[in-house]
């Protein structure tokens, strides 16, 4: 949809039009007094809408174009889910226009005012990472909290709908559905998807039978990873190395697994403790501790509670290790808090939350929420990009709010549908 035809849809939602000149195509006066439900979907663009034109009030839909020949364009005078239509807005009324029935439809004309056409532009093409920045400072504390509340609630809604696609796709297997989102979040952003797929590869039923081996599981791991290649000269390799690479190739034979195609774990960049070999390690040394991840962390009702089980050591080779047949120096391999707080956000919050709204059981929801409000808030590109813009999140909710609103408003450009954005086109239309 074109930015204009997305203008017509706010000026019509938010009443920035004259009331007094709205006037149907043919001089009869419209007095609006539901401008209805805004639907996104398929059909018309506004539900249950209700106007009076002249003496008499009309209850339906709303339908609205650049033109009144896109009408025709898009069909919907072949469309009976059209016939419902009362009034069509348009920001150039250019012909009569009929529904299935051949009934001929109301017309109305609304021009965009310069001032919410210019400060859309202004959003629009801004080059700025947050195209209001400038406008970001006058917000008003009480009106910036609410907006970043419904933001926080809206993330965690998105991320339930990803665990109800995973629990359709493993039968309802919350232990399957952990497994598998812990696993995406250790690869912590530059390896996720690697990380999926890897667990996407190696059922956690499989893990769960050696579950008294950690070399077993590192082996199952490392291997379905891609990291332990065919060995033509040994001598390149060390004997842990070699180990492994022999209960691989046992195990993938009894399992009969398949490695993922293209595997390619990113080391650019990358600090040495976030090595993918360190976080494989890391995870191994988890899911030996406890391979029912879910029922165990279901258990825990206290963010100390939950950091303390994540915290494992890994192997004693990893001690010694951040590649394979390369010595370091001896080095605790334990995750940091930042990243122990990143796994509970992304892993453990939003499965407590889907499992409390599945099971009807509130507790569980007021867990999730409030282990965002306890943990500190999060540091990367984005939180630092608004902190530099004066807003400063307290906590993991509002950190949670404002990658939200960065990376479904901002990077979207969908100005029209975020409050701030509101704020700056309603201010300069009054």
């Amino acid at each position: 949809m074109a930015n204009t035809e997305h203008l017509l849809h706010y000026i019509w939602k938010n009443r920035l039009y004259n009331p007094e000149s709205l006037k149907t195509a043919k001089g009869n006066l419209i007095e609006v007094i539901d401008p209805g439900l805004h639907n996104e979907d398929a059909g018309p663009d506004f539900f249950n809408a209700k106007i009076k034109i002249n003496n008499t009030i009309w209850a339906g839909n709303v339908e609205i174009h650049l033109t009144s020949n896109d009408w025709y364009k898009h069909g919907h005078h072949r469309d009976e889910a059209y016939n419902s239509v009362i009034l069509h807005i348009s920001e150039v009324v250019n012909g009569v226009i009929v529904n299935e029935m051949g009934q001929e439809l109301p017309q109305c004309e609304i021009k965009i005012p310069d001032t919410v056409r210019k400060s859309s532009d202004y959003l629009l093409f801004s080059r700025c990472k947050i195209p209001c920045w400038d406008f970001l400072a006058s917000l008003s504390p009480l009106k910036l909290n609410a907006w970043l509340t419904y933001l926080a609630v809206e993330r965690l809604e998105r991320k339930t709908s990803d665990v109800n696609r995973l629990l359709n796709r493993f039968n309802n297997s919350w232990d399957d559905v952990f497994y598998i989102m812990l696993s995406r979040n250790f690869g912590f952003g530059i390896n996720s998807d690697e990380f999926e797929r890897l667990a996407l590869s190696l059922p956690l039923n499989i893990i769960q039978k050696h579950g008294d081996s950690l070399f077993q599981i590192e082996a199952l791991m490392f291997g379905q990873a891609g990291m332990l290649e065919n060995c033509s000269n040994n001598d390149d390799f060390d004997d842990y190395y070699l180990e492994l690479k022999r209960e691989y190739d046992f195990l993938k034979r009894k399992y009969k697994l398949i490695c993922p195609d293209n595997t390619h774990m990113r080391k650019l960049r990358v600090r040495p403790g976030s090595f993918p070999e360190i976080r494989i390690a890391q995870l191994a040394a988890l899911l030996q501790k406890s391979g029912r991840l879910f029922s165990t962390f279901l258990q825990k009702e206290k963010y100390d509670q939950m950091i303390a089980h994540f915290v494992t050591e890994t192997s004693e080779y990893w001690q010694t290790h951040y590649s394979f047949n390369k010595v370091s120096g001896r080095s605790s391999k334990i995750l940091g808090k930042s990243s122990l707080d990143i796994l509970i956000i992304n892993t453990v919050v939003p499965i407590l939350f889907t499992y409390g709204r599945k099971t009807l059981q509130e507790r569980y929801c007021n867990l999730a929420e409030d282990l965002l409000e306890s943990i500190g808030a999060e540091n990367n590109s984005i939180i630092r990009e608004f902190s530099r813009a004066g807003i400063i999140p307290k906590n993991a909710m509002d950190s949670q709010a404002l990658i939200q609103l960065k990376k479904e408003y901002c990077d979207k450009r969908k100005c029209l549908y975020c409050r701030i954005g509101h704020k700056l086109l309603s201010s300069n239309q009054q």
